[in-house]
């Protein structure tokens, strides 16, 4: 969750902005904060219900790739949480970092594809890089950024929220092609929260409809009926050194990933499984794949409940996978 300060302006101030200039990068000896290589994201905490008071922002919840843009002097870099410049992947985020028109900067936000209804769709945004391995380019990528940790040579992330989303929303007004500014929502966090659900969206910051996590599959279940021979797939969290198993998701595969996990995991499979369990019809593969989840909390027991399968994460960013706590 991310708290708001109190306003920068009060009563009939007005914001006004000067045309920015770009500044000449050119310039290695004035008093400014060097560039860190990357800044660690920060991520929102899953609570119960919405908050309230006049001290919350609220901003809708998207469903994609957490990115960091960093522009550069001579370089527009795309990193993932992994640390992975995907530049090359999204090009027409990085065409628009680079019309920016700013020296340096580190916009933090989310690369999404949106659906016929502007919803933003993780599946789709998977296919559009070419699956797991893949190495498609995505050109229907576009980039929400939320916040904004370095500007024009300065490090800001000691400043209040407030002032960077200021500056952030300067910086990309009237800004055109696949950047865009994720939106303050005015409304009280209940009602919000309530109609993003309604409207089948992720939830909002600060909170979500639903928990979303990355799980490590361990194998699967056969079935003779299920689509793709996979009755459900058996999911593990990061214990350490070791592993913990969560239980098993047996919904959100359609025909074709069903098929394409089980000719996958049939490549992976083993006699020695991450985590010793018995069960008929089971088969164990090397933990190898990461699978997005969706779940409606936790059982007694540890596994996940109602969990939804939504897509495969890039094995590199295998830093995301849950870590059940010690």
């Amino acid at each position: 969750m991310r708290s708001r300060s109190k306003p920068l302006l009060h009563g009939d101030q007005v914001a006004k902005s000067r045309p920015r200039k770009p500044r000449n990068p050119a310039q290695p000896h004035l008093p400014f904060d060097k560039m860190p290589q990357r800044v660690e994201p920060a991520l929102a905490l899953l609570k119960p219900k919405a908050p309230t008071g006049p001290d919350w922002a609220f901003e809708m919840k998207f469903d994609g790739y957490r990115l960091a843009i960093h522009i550069e002097p001579k370089c527009i870099r795309i990193l993932t949480r992994g640390g992975h410049d995907w530049a090359a992947r999204f090009p027409a985020i990085a065409e628009a970092a680079e019309k920016l028109g700013v020296g340096s900067a580190i916009l933090d936000g989310e690369a999404v594809v949106v659906d016929e209804d502007g919803r933003s769709d993780f599946g789709a945004l998977q296919r559009s890089l070419g699956g797991r391995g893949g190495k498609r380019i995505s050109k229907e990528a576009v980039f929400y950024a939320f916040d904004l940790p370095y500007f024009d040579g300065h490090l800001l992330t000691n400043t209040d929220l407030s002032v960077r989303r200021h500056l952030l929303a300067d910086l990309l007004d009237g800004a055109n092609g696949a950047i865009h500014l994720s939106e303050e929502l005015d409304g009280d966090g209940a009602e919000l929260l309530e109609a993003a659900c309604s409207m089948g969206l992720e939830g909002i910051i600060a909170i979500k409809c639903v928990q979303s996590e990355s799980f490590v599959v361990i194998g699967y279940e056969h079935s003779a009926v299920a689509r793709g021979g996979i009755g459900s797939l058996l999911l593990a969290a990061r214990w350490g050194d070791s592993w913990a198993s969560v239980g098993s998701v047996g919904t959100g595969f359609k025909e074709k990933d069903a098929l394409y996990l089980r000719t996958t995991l049939d490549k992976l499979t083993t006699n020695k499984p991450a985590i010793p369990m018995k069960g008929k019809n089971l088969v164990f593969a090397q933990p190898t794949l990461i699978a997005e989840i969706h779940f409606r909390g936790w059982t007694d027991d540890g596994n996940l409940r109602h969990a939804s399968f939504k897509g495969l994460r890039e094995v590199q960013d295998n830093s995301e996978i849950f870590e059940m706590p010690s």
